[in-house]
């Protein structure tokens, strides 16, 4: 099985509801690191499991949404608390759904919200 994998950094904004967090209860911001990887276990006619062109830039599109913007505002959070393991289920979606590349029998991001805490999910294709 083949393994891909691309990352990104980006700055966004949440704070937690429906319980008490303490300080993470009110607007902050954390540094995430975005890692999607990709499985497969067959490569195309080129040697490339995926294009990786093609991924940077649907990975661009999808950062570049949630830079600097605060979770809690995106429709796609409306009832559910920005938490890393809903953030790293909603990225993966949105990945799953951008990227066609026919030999990816898997998807899975991962999201670093600070040095010590991340959350994973992941897609069977």
């Amino acid at each position: 099985m083949y393994t891909l994998a691309v990352r990104r950094e980006f700055i966004a904004r949440h704070f937690l509801i429906g319980g008490d967090w303490g300080a993470e209860n009110f607007p902050n911001s954390h540094h995430y690191i975005l890692e999607l990887q990709m499985e497969g276990a067959e490569l195309d006619q080129h040697g490339y499991l995926v294009d990786i062109v093609d991924v940077e830039k649907h990975l661009d599109d999808t950062v570049n949404y949630y830079k600097e913007q605060t979770l809690n505002d995106k429709p796609e959070f409306a009832g559910l608390n920005p938490s890393i393991e809903h953030f790293s289920r909603i990225l993966a979606a949105t990945l799953n759904d951008r990227i066609k590349a026919k030999n990816i029998s898997a998807l899975k991001v991962i999201l670093w919200e600070n040095a010590n805490a991340w959350a994973a999910y992941s897609i069977e294709r």
